[in-house]
């Protein structure tokens, strides 16, 4: 067995300890309060290059894409509002960069032959992963995450960059829509960088955070049996638990039979609602369609999800019923 797996095993040992310890541990604070907000300080990347041959302008005004400085603050205040006030993201620093992110063999575009694959929508350099070594060093990300600086790192570029939506890196980091990032351990902490996309919108950047959560809770949870996993109860949809729907998860609604159907007509049953009512999951199911939660409309849909998460002060086993403390920060987790 090498040294990486006996590492692993020992890892998840001490986690499963931690988690004994603290379900036995009774906590003080009280169930049902507002937690304390938390400020998580931002790096924000952007990758726009300039285009000569079309008068100098960035990337981005060329093809009419949105301005990454309006989908972070939109994002950021939806984060707010959707957190109910307890997730609150600051950019302290922006950095623009007139150039194409390296690809993982060493690969970048240049402006003219990018904007020749994208028209003809072929071309485009396999494989498509980015160096994320490169931009950590470059960037000097690490040492601004030790030092405190930085809390977690948005990335902003074009249709394939590269990025994962969402990736861990640190001591300690696990599954995040992405392998963990290797040799990052120099760090003092973990941390995540995202992967934004400005050709899209507000709704694509929620989502790209959506399945971060989706990953940290399902970390979070991994040693609830069935019974007892609160997580896997919240995203269930009508598809896999036949008039048994709860919330769901990101691509699925409670009435979802294929990703990203959030405008689905028909009614199912669903007790979505007893969230609202957290930790208090009583109550019978309703019939819901797809105008409980925008109609079809990916930002809707999303904020409507987020907005259920459970978000008090209180915890039971010794996992938080503030689950908004996992997503933002996962150094939480155990």
């Amino acid at each position: 067995m090498s040294f990486k797996n006996l590492k692993n095993i020992a890892s998840e040992a001490l986690s499963k300890a931690k988690d004994v310890a603290a379900s036995i541990q009774k906590s003080d604070e009280p169930v049902g309060g507002v937690p304390v907000a938390v400020t998580r300080k931002v790096s924000v990347i952007v990758f726009n290059p300039i285009v000569k041959s079309e008068g100098g302008r960035k990337l981005s005004e060329v093809l009419n894409w949105s301005k990454p400085d309006e989908l972070t603050q939109g994002y950021i205040a939806d984060v707010r509002e959707v957190s109910h006030g307890y997730a609150n993201y600051s950019v302290v620093e922006r950095i623009e960069s007139d150039s194409f992110p390296v690809k993982k063999d060493g690969f970048a575009y240049t402006v003219d032959e990018f904007l020749k694959y994208l028209r003809s929508n072929t071309g485009f350099h396999k494989p498509d992963e980015v160096d994320y070594h490169r931009i950590v060093e470059q960037f000097d990300i690490i040492a601004k995450i030790n030092r405190g600086a930085i809390d977690e790192v948005w990335l902003f570029a074009f249709p394939y960059a590269g990025f994962y939506e969402s990736i861990m890196a640190g001591p300690g980091a696990f599954w995040c829509n992405a392998p963990p990032l290797e040799n990052t351990d120099s760090a003092n902490r973990r941390f995540v960088i995202m992967g934004y996309n400005y050709e899209r919108q507000v709704g694509q950047m929620l989502e790209n955070l959506g399945h971060r959560a989706e990953s940290i809770m399902d970390h979070v949870y991994r040693h609830r049996g069935e019974a007892d996993n609160l997580w896997k109860r919240f995203a269930r949809y009508d598809q896999t638990h036949p008039g048994q729907a709860e919330v769901g998860v990101m691509h699925f609604a409670p009435n979802s039979t294929k990703d990203y159907e959030w405008g689905n007509k028909t009614k199912v049953k669903s007790r979505y609602r007893t969230w609202e009512n957290f930790p208090n999951l009583d109550g019978e199911a309703i019939e819901v369609d797809h105008t409980y939660w925008g109609g079809g409309e990916i930002r809707a849909h999303h904020k409507w999800w987020f907005s259920l998460l459970p978000h008090i002060t209180g915890s039971a086993g010794g996992l938080s019923y503030n689950w908004w403390k996992y997503i933002v920060d996962p150094n939480e987790v155990n």
